[in-house]
């Protein structure tokens, strides 16, 4: 039977992949959801009346649902892109972030080799396994130095994939993905927390309403950002390669939280400066912009929202996958950005 598990399907990663498998492939697909009173399923809504696509109960941590998902469906393909995947969060819940992010992957590893040997076996990874980064860019060869409970899981995870493929023969990858971001990413995320605003802000101007600035921790942080279509395309050729090879998807290139700022405010047609407020630290730093002939502010720091340990600057050094898969991101950073606001523009309305 040609069907494929993919979890995390209510997420940004997961229901792309599914649009990519419904529109690319004839497989039958199996989304992956935790057993809940209510299921978000905004981001899937429109792939539900679909006849390839179901919707099945399950929950990485609890291996007995894994176990027999596997043992029925007897899928050739299982795509694990469900975590707890909010980096900031995993500090305060690192067991949860543990559970889920490297148990877990035992518990589907366990299921394969049980019950389908043969299904080839993808999880997500993370440019956040490299923390503390020793050279840019960063290729496949870098070390694994995370920084924060939620890189730690992936590391872990990273290395239970190898140790199974290697022990088992069994086709599993763990590829190493960066930045990544779409019009579905949660709302709890700093990029669509930017892109939310500047769509607030918007409003507010059309209405005559006073503003209330958006708060930032880390406006210096750099990090490699994609569209995350672009990934599942990634995904998708990893995982048909002849034999298991992980590779890093990136698009190469750095910006900070600073340029996402800018950028997405501007597309509304607001331009300002970066001024220091009552003192000249980082958290007093703030964007300000004239407003009907009023100098207002934007955006602020709040140092609540400081990470306890920062990973400055992540940059990927994809040539390998450009080679070896012909994968290259298409959608640029702007084009990123200008797609996350006409979006939060249209739902505000």
């Amino acid at each position: 039977m040609n069907n494929i598990i993919v979890t995390g399907v209510t997420g940004q990663d997961g229901s792309y992949m599914v649009e990519y498998l419904l529109d690319n492939t004839d497989y039958n697909i199996y989304g992956m959801v935790r057993r809940s009173a209510t299921i978000n399923t905004i981001n899937i809504s429109h792939l539900l009346s679909n006849h390839r696509f179901t919707i099945v109960n399950g929950d990485l941590s609890d291996s007995q649902s894994i176990d027999n998902l596997v043992k029925e469906i007897k899928p050739v393909f299982f795509i694990n892109l469900a975590a707890q995947s909010f980096v900031g969060v995993s500090w305060q819940i690192p067991e949860q972030t543990f559970e889920v992010g490297a148990i877990g992957v035992i518990r589907c590893l366990e299921a394969i080799r049980k019950h389908a040997p043969t299904c080839k076996f993808y999880n997500a990874g993370s440019s956040e396994e490299l923390g503390n980064v020793d050279y840019y860019p960063q290729n496949e060869k870098h070390n694994l130095k995370p920084r924060s409970p939620y890189g730690a899981a992936k590391a872990a995870a990273r290395h239970i994939v190898k140790v199974y493929r290697e022990s088992y023969n069994l086709f599993a990858i763990q590829g190493l993905l960066y930045n990544h971001e779409s019009e579905r990413r949660g709302e709890e995320f700093v990029t669509r927390k930017i892109t939310k605003a500047v769509a607030r802000l918007k409003s507010c101007l059309d209405k005559g309403q006073e503003f209330i600035p958006l708060e930032l921790g880390n406006l210096d942080s750099k990090r490699d950002w994609s569209h995350a279509l672009d990934f599942v395309d990634g995904i998708w050729k990893m995982l048909n390669q002849s034999t298991p090879r992980e590779f890093i998807l990136a698009s190469e290139k750095t910006h900070s939280i600073r340029e996402f700022v800018e950028l997405g405010f501007a597309h509304i047609g607001i331009t300002g400066k970066w001024v220091f407020i009552g003192g000249d630290e980082p958290e007093n730093e703030a964007f300000v912009s004239v407003i009907n002939n009023k100098e207002t502010i934007i955006v602020k720091v709040n140092p609540e929202f400081y990470r306890p340990a920062e990973v400055d600057l992540l940059l990927g050094d994809a040539s390998l996958a450009k080679r070896e898969l012909n994968w290259k991101a298409k959608i640029g950073f702007k084009g990123l950005v200008t797609r996350m606001v006409d979006n939060d523009l249209k739902l505000i309305k």
